[in-house]
């Protein structure tokens, strides 16, 4: 037993067949003597999260369905930083982004909040019911995340594990602004890809030509079908 609490001491996470291992021992008595003492690994909770209804993260009507990951550049000087985009699964549009050292729930938060303004005009409740899909990466699912958005009135759906596909829009998003954008630079500084990546939304959301779309932009697919 004395041999057990020290050898959990040196490695908290190891369960008890990596216990026994190290130790050559019974794995069933080692078992046993976590199971007494109470020295078993804590499991991280799994909670029932809201999976996708519709495989596909594409969208008939704009502000019914939006999507948010995020993804690492690399930034020089400032080393690796982190986007957060949030997009319209119906238009194809950029509606909040945020570059930030951190990746964590509250660089997500900022980008969500700003496609709330860009398209609602303030932060708060949402009038018309509006679901945004993410992946189950930390960050989504943190309770600092699922609390914000549920306090803007929003229905979170998580895709499938291991599933990319059904959060296929803004993967999309990413390879072309890795394609057309971050890989076709060497960025100095964050303010450097800052000012690139920017430039590049603005592109994106307003004169590039999309497939799904008809090849037509986001602005003047909208002009076209306004009930969209």
């Amino acid at each position: 037993m004395e041999q057990i609490r020290l050898t959990i001491q040196e490695f908290p996470t190891y369960g008890y067949r990596r216990l026994a291992f190290l130790l050559k021992r019974n794995r069933k008595s080692v078992q046993r003597i976590l199971q007494i003492k109470g020295w078993q690994v804590r499991k991280r909770p799994q909670g029932k999260r809201p999976r996708v209804k519709s495989k596909h993260s594409r969208s008939e009507n704009r502000n019914t369905r939006w999507a948010t990951d995020m993804a690492m550049i690399w930034c020089g000087k400032d080393r690796w930083c982190h986007l957060a985009v949030v997009i319209d699964c119906a238009s194809r549009e950029i509606l909040g982004w945020r570059l930030s050292g951190k990746g964590n729930a509250k660089t997500a938060h900022a980008a969500l909040e700003e496609a709330l303004i860009q398209r609602f005009g303030h932060v708060g409740r949402v009038s018309e019911p509006l679901t945004l899909r993410s992946d189950n990466g930390l960050v989504f699912t943190s309770n600092y995340f699922t609390s914000c958005v549920k306090s803007y009135g929003i229905v979170q759906e998580f895709i499938e594990p291991h599933r990319p596909d059904q959060n296929g829009i803004v993967e999309r998003f990413f390879r072309s602004l890795k394609e057309e954008c971050v890989w076709l630079h060497r960025f100095k500084s964050f303010q450097h890809a800052h000012a690139t990546i920017d430039r590049y939304i603005r592109y994106y959301n307003t004169a590039r030509p999309h497939q799904a779309l008809g090849y037509q932009s986001p602005v003047s697919a909208i002009l076209k079908n306004p009930a969209a």
